[in-house]
């Protein structure tokens, strides 16, 4: 048995543990779960944290279950939050949870013969025959409001300004989480359940509603809500989250985020976010150490978390999409990549509209008054003659070059470069 907390220790991962839980931990194989709201049909970063303590867990031969928030995905954890969740419906949940299994697969062994294979389970499996009543005289009352109302996720809602306060809805979230672990105890073994520490007071309503009903020990294990080091949330950017499903955040954006990381945040996400080990983190971090500029860490640890997700076909076309704009790329490069990760490379780039019928079209013509790429003819002329003009990343040096059909890119596309850092898309109507 590989240590379990030792190896979150060294990695940063762990924010509270309760007295025991290593012990108990290396006594044999345990089963132990992290709970996850499916709220949308993909994760995003942020929830990758639990889902890596989930592929420790089962790495040091422990077995994991993930379990979806079927249910409780109805009502809305209130924990971190200032106002009250949109309510889901079965249907839309159902989907929800499909996505997300095919997501845990890229992390989790589910499908081996191992006795520590992973398994996913959905509380709207046992909740949904639980009537209100039932639930209330068997599970209600051995947790007393006191206690529930004391729980710091019940106190900063109710002492907030907010004017909503909190729903009596809201409020049972925390009694269900409990019951979760309550369940999972009983019918799957877990003795143990993990999460962000933001989930502390839930996780630890389970340790004692367990205690209480069935006098037994259960354990819990929080790890850090990660930050950035100048403050900022995790995760976001100007567009929103980053997500693992391709569809909303493409590979190449997925690979950019990592790769622009600050040297402070890299040296964190990559003991928290990749399986190398402590060595070969080490290494590393004494490597980028000798020369920054190069980002050797950054692209280490773009290159693993973006391997894990989407494999290393899509991380390939992130690198070759990357060298467009960063790197010695070629035409044939630019027509590798689909229309999405092209205008994704080339977001915020100045772009021109030309009728295909004006093609083909003299060089100095199209960049100078079909586009205003050049202020003037003059200006365009000099520029390519001093061998700083490209059309799709090939050197134009003849002010008499012809530019036709032929170098469209995906039937639509011609990108311009004026220099080395000013790029221009010609679009073809």
């Amino acid at each position: 048995m590989k240590n379990f907390v030792e190896e979150l220790r060294w990695r940063g991962m762990i924010q509270d543990i309760m007295p025991g839980t290593e012990e108990k931990l290396m006594e044999g194989p345990t089963a132990a779960y992290v709970g996850i709201d499916p709220t949308a049909d993909s994760l995003h970063i942020g929830h990758l944290v639990s889902v890596m303590i989930l592929k420790h867990f089962q790495n040091c031969g422990h077995k994991p279950f993930a379990l979806v928030g079927g249910a409780t995905g109805m009502i809305g954890d209130p924990s971190m939050k200032s106002q009250e969740r949109n309510l889901l419906d079965e249907e839309t949940l159902a989907h929800n949870v499909s996505c997300i299994k095919a997501q845990l697969s890229r992390f989790l062994d589910f499908d081996s013969d191992a006795p520590n294979r992973a398994e996913l389970v959905n509380n709207y499996d046992w909740m949904k025959g639980y009537s209100f009543l039932d639930f209330t005289r068997d599970i209600g009352k051995h947790i007393t409001v006191n206690y529930m109302m004391a729980k710091d996720s019940v106190k900063k809602r109710l002492s907030s300004e907010s004017r909503e306060g909190m729903s009596f809805t809201e409020f049972t979230y925390q009694l269900l989480q409990a019951y979760d672990f309550l369940y999972l105890y009983e019918h799957k073994g877990c003795t143990l359940q993990m999460g962000g520490s933001d989930q502390w007071g839930n996780i630890t309503t389970g340790t004692e509603l367990i205690r209480r009903m069935l006098g037994k020990e259960a354990y819990a294990l929080t790890c850090p809500l990660i930050t950035k080091s100048d403050g900022g949330k995790f995760g976001k950017t100007e567009k929103g989250n980053i997500w693992l499903d391709p569809e909303r955040t493409s590979p190449y954006q997925f690979y950019q985020f990592w790769l622009n990381v600050s040297d402070e945040d890299a040296a964190r996400y990559i003991r928290i976010f990749t399986m190398l080990t402590k060595e070969e983190i080490e290494a590393a971090i004494e490597e980028h150490a000798a020369a920054p500029h190069l980002r050797t860490l950054q692209k280490l640890l773009a290159k693993e978390i973006t391997v894990m997700v989407h494999g290393q076909e899509e991380y390939d076309r992130a690198v070759e999409a990357s060298e467009v704009l960063f790197g010695n790329a070629t035409s044939e490069t630019l027509k590798h990549l689909d229309e999405k990760t092209f205008l994704q490379v080339f977001d915020g780039v100045a772009t021109f509209e030309v009728d295909k019928d004006k093609l083909p079209a003299g060089i100095i013509d199209l960049l100078a008054v079909e586009t205003q790429v050049f202020p003037s003819k003059g200006e365009c002329r000099k520029m390519i003659q001093a061998g700083g003009v490209s059309i799709n990343k090939d050197k134009v040096t003849d002010i008499n070059a012809m530019i036709g059909p032929e170098q469209i890119i995906g039937g639509k596309y011609i990108l311009a470069q004026r220099g080395k850092k000013n790029y221009f898309i010609i679009r073809i109507r």
